[in-house]
């Protein structure tokens, strides 16, 4: 199995609204979308056969865009400022106003990417020169720009040894990783998705009293880790077909909403087996899901 290693990419103004409920790191379908469309740009070389089965995401930074002041109770998003617009044809400063916008939530990151390759064979060096190009052009990372990135290496992996050695060079780093499994098991015991998800992120706070009549706090969460909402795709709410003025005319269209589970950030040493750590594309079609999955998941 080879993988190709993308360390240490500097992004900016990465979408911080992974969903319409939650914010923070990308979502999952921003990664995979932006692997899709290196495959994409990559077909228009001599590599067109090569393709990307899997893709391991490692964050080493983020810094979301937020502030809250002294006295304040919820974080504000910082936005950016948009220039002025002048009330007079002349473009009198005096006499501008500025436009309305919608607010963003952004973040800066640095991440690794670490992406299953199929069908690559000699001509490595040519390769990564091709990668090297195109990740430092004009291509989008969860709809971040891209202000530098280190050279990419393919990397073999084909014993423990080898494993061992990718794993290290995405350290200090936490690897995303889904745990749909809580979910499950949270609304197999009679709650509803989002009364799971809560239950999950919420600091629990207990009191106890001692024989001396002390009282003693303890505040922990439902489950061990850091875990946190993800978005990992969509679930489809109308039928597939055409509507006016959609983008791609050749393909069906449907209207679409979110789908938020939990996931965990683990540290790259403690994954096992690199399918447990990669995500992939699924489909299912009657249930109208479109997701992403990790290829082996870690419970």
């Amino acid at each position: 199995m080879k993988m190709l290693l993308v360390p240490r990419l500097k992004i900016q103004n990465a979408n911080g609204l992974s969903s319409p409920y939650t914010i923070g790191f990308p979502a999952m379908t921003g990664w995979l979308g932006a692997v899709h469309a290196l495959e994409r740009k990559l077909a228009a070389t001599e590599f067109d056969y090569v393709r990307f089965k899997s893709v391991g995401v490692v964050c080493h930074k983020m810094d979301l865009q937020t502030h809250r002041g002294d006295g304040d109770f919820v974080y504000s998003i910082i936005g950016t400022g948009n220039p002025l617009i002048p009330k007079t044809q002349k473009g009198d400063p005096y006499n501008a106003e500025r436009p309305p916008f919608v607010e963003e939530a952004r973040c800066h990151l640095t991440v690794s990417l670490v992406i299953e390759c199929e069908g690559l064979g000699l001509g490595l060096d040519r390769f990564e020169e091709s990668i090297n190009q195109l990740v430092q052009g004009r291509l989008k990372m969860a709809g971040g720009d891209i202000l530098s990135a280190n050279p990419v290496e393919i990397i073999p992996v084909d014993d423990e040894k080898s494993r061992r050695q990718l794993l290290r060079r995405l350290m200090p780093g936490f690897c995303l990783i889904e745990r749909r499994d809580l979910m499950i098991k949270a609304m197999q015991d009679g709650l509803d998705g989002l009364d799971a998800l809560l239950d999950h992120l919420a600091v629990h706070h207990t009191a106890t009293e001692d024989e001396y009549g002390e009282v003693n706090w303890e505040s922990k969460r439902r489950e061990k880790g850091w875990l946190v909402p993800i978005a990992t795709g969509f679930h489809g709410i109308s039928p597939l077909g055409q509507v006016k003025n959609q983008r791609d005319p050749e393909t069906p269209h449907c209207f679409a909403e979110s789908v938020v589970t939990l996931g965990e950030f683990i540290m790259p040493y403690r994954i096992e087996d690199l399918y447990n750590m990669l995500w992939c594309y699924e489909t299912d079609m009657d249930h109208n899901l479109y997701l992403c999955r990790q290829k082996q998941p870690v419970n």
